[in-house]
């Protein structure tokens, strides 16, 4: 019997997730496969309800359900603290994880960038906001939040200070805050598919010493990754923290160890 994976979120059609998801089990044998559901904050409950009542084996969720599904799943203490789930598991009931922080900071370790002691300033304040604030405060960086709210940036701070050093601000000082600033990271929607020339910041807000990382991959190159290419600083693509925190998840759901090339590889080629 055919045991079937999703992502749920809204928007959802840009997702690579099936391709990369349904990639590794082919790889690997299994008879599985992964899809995309357009779901809303409001259905999210009967969305996960019904995923566990016809035998998913499990979902990952992305905008704007992370927070929400808080309220309805039992998280584990990593995403109780981050204060959002990516995963959710339905082997014993509905259990929900973070995958985010982990799936970005090997995106980052891969290209040989140091976190640790690093000022990272991360712009939003949203569910993968919050998974990478705590995962690399935690891994000995110092964090500032800005966010269009500034409310939202400074209570997330509050609760990454309990795991490291950060502090939340708006947006009004953006460019002394990237000038200030070793790793910028844009945990917007800003500049994704369709809407693809949004940017957070412009070549000359930006220094060549920076590291620009943008969790966005669809398109693969947004325009502030190719406005950090102008200014000389280092451009990291979205695409390996889908994979790395897709990879946390299968091993999740399905204890097997999955292909990471493989998930690459078909992440790439719907670019």
């Amino acid at each position: 019997m055919n045991t079937v994976f999703g992502v749920f979120g809204d928007p959802i059609a840009h997702s690579k997730s099936p391709d990369m998801h349904n990639a590794a089990f082919r790889e690997l044998g299994m008879n599985c496969t992964y899809h995309a559901f357009r779901v809303s904050p409001e259905n999210l409950k009967d969305a996960l309800l019904g995923a566990k009542a016809m035998g998913f084996g499990g979902v990952n969720l992305t905008v704007p359900l992370k927070q929400e599904a808080l309220k309805i799943v039992d998280a584990d203490p990593l995403a109780e603290g981050i204060g959002a789930v990516n995963t959710v598991d339905f082997k014993d009931g509905m259990v929900g994880y973070n995958t985010d922080g982990l799936g970005a900071k090997r995106s980052l370790e891969e290209k040989g960038v140091k976190i640790k002691g690093s000022n990272v300033l991360i712009v939003g304040a949203g569910g993968a906001s919050r998974a990478i604030a705590f995962q690399f405060a935690k891994d000995g960086a110092d964090i500032t939040i800005a966010n269009r709210t500034e409310e939202k940036a400074i209570e997330l701070a509050a609760g990454v200070s309990k795991v490291g050093n950060a502090k939340g601000c708006g947006l009004e000082n953006l460019k002394q805050l990237i000038a200030d600033s070793d790793i910028l990271i844009n945990c917007t929607t800003l500049g994704m598919h369709p809407k693809t020339e949004g940017t957070i910041a412009r070549a000359e807000d930006m220094h060549s010493e920076l590291t620009v990382f943008d969790i966005v991959y669809n398109p693969l190159e947004t325009t502030l990754l190719k406005e950090a290419k102008k200014a000389g600083a280092k451009a990291v693509t979205g695409e390996m923290m889908l994979v790395y925190q897709g990879a946390e998840a299968f091993k999740i759901w399905t204890g097997v160890e999955p292909p990471i090339e493989v998930m690459k590889k078909a992440v790439l080629e719907g670019f």
